[in-house]
């Protein structure tokens, strides 16, 4: 039996990493911490040079994008979908795509390409303010059902809920291609804010949903986990919970499985929970049990959270392999 493809939908930002001092900057900016904000390119601007004199990193980012790239390094088949502009940041953002090995699908509009301010505080905590650009200009009409032919799983970034028209056209047109649909949901704002909708789209069309334990306490309205994780799975075929530190629970029918944590130096978690469905959804494209596919994903989060930023350098990639060998 041929090995399934994956191929990833998402808003294509590149990240601008910094590392501030303490969280004074964020009150400035009227940016609370730990959460996603958008905001406008004049904002995006402002920000951008209130972090000048902390020195900064570029990475293509983007949720989706994040995922694709951590599957991709396992050598695994994988595409992805987004919109740029043909600008210094969009060229950037394909060639990354490419030097990961992820076949880019790259739609293009003169609007600039998007970018995410990462802002990264003491703690690890990362607060974004989030300039959507080209990103935001991603169309059903950019996608042609064709070029979701002889792909086998369809990841979707709950992030997209602010493009409804085009979930509404890509979701029932993967659903007709007898796709799995797996959708992470992103960021508990986005929940709290699109809970009615997303429950549906859970119902109708996702397969497998990931969630963090802030994200599935305002999906389901439970606040334990456990109970949580049962209501996400009432909708769908597999749910998973991440609790954090205490590690994560998948559901799938009557099978829970419970996985703990991999012990790690906290640096910074951006990423971390993209970086995660990385290795479930690598484990699961190769028919491994629940429980090893939740242990994949503890490990690459586990190494994510060690760097700065959603990428890994290659000595930590290999320490990643050694590792999933030995499991």
């Amino acid at each position: 039996m041929a090995q399934q493809t994956i191929l990833g939908i998402g808003n294509a930002l590149v990240d601008i990493l910094t590392q501030i001092p303490d969280d004074h900057i964020l009150e400035q900016l009227n940016l609370p911490k730990g959460t996603m904000q958008h905001v406008d390119a004049e904002r995006s601007l402002a920000v951008g040079e209130a972090m000048q004199q902390y020195g900064s990193a570029m990475a293509a980012g983007g949720s989706t994008a994040n995922t694709m790239s951590g599957i991709a390094k396992l050598g695994l088949t994988v595409g992805y979908i987004g919109k740029v502009s043909d600008d210094e940041r969009g060229r950037f953002f394909e060639e990354a795509m490419r030097q990961t090995h992820v076949q880019p699908f790259m739609m293009k509009t003169p609007t600039p390409t998007g970018c995410a301010q990462a802002i990264i505080s003491k703690d690890g905590e990362r607060t974004f303010a989030t300039y959507l650009g080209a990103a935001l200009e991603l169309s059903g009409d950019d996608i042609k059902p064709e070029l979701l032919d002889g792909w086998d799983i369809f990841y979707v970034e709950g992030y997209l809920i602010y493009n409804r028209p085009l979930l509404d056209t890509v979701l029932p047109m993967a659903k007709a291609k007898g796709m799995t649909i797996a959708m992470d949901m992103a960021s508990f704002n986005i929940v709290e804010q699109n809970r009615d909708y997303m429950r549906a789209l859970a119902r109708d069309y996702i397969d497998i949903l990931f969630a963090n334990q802030d994200e599935a306490r305002v999906f389901s309205g439970k606040d334990d986990p456990e109970e949580a994780l049962h209501d996400m799975a009432s909708l769908c075929n597999i749910a998973i919970v991440k609790v954090g530190a205490k590690g994560s629970y998948v559901q799938r029918g009557d099978e829970v499985v419970k996985v703990g944590p991999i012990p790690a130096q906290v640096i910074d978690t951006t990423g971390a929970g993209d970086i995660w469905a990385s290795g479930f959804m690598a484990g699961l494209i190769q028919g491994k049990p629940l429980q090893q596919c939740a242990t994949m994903g503890a490990i690459m989060a586990a190494n994510i959270i060690e760097v700065i930023g959603a990428k890994m350098d290659d000595q930590r990639w290999e320490k990643i392999f050694k590792t999933l060998e030995e499991l």
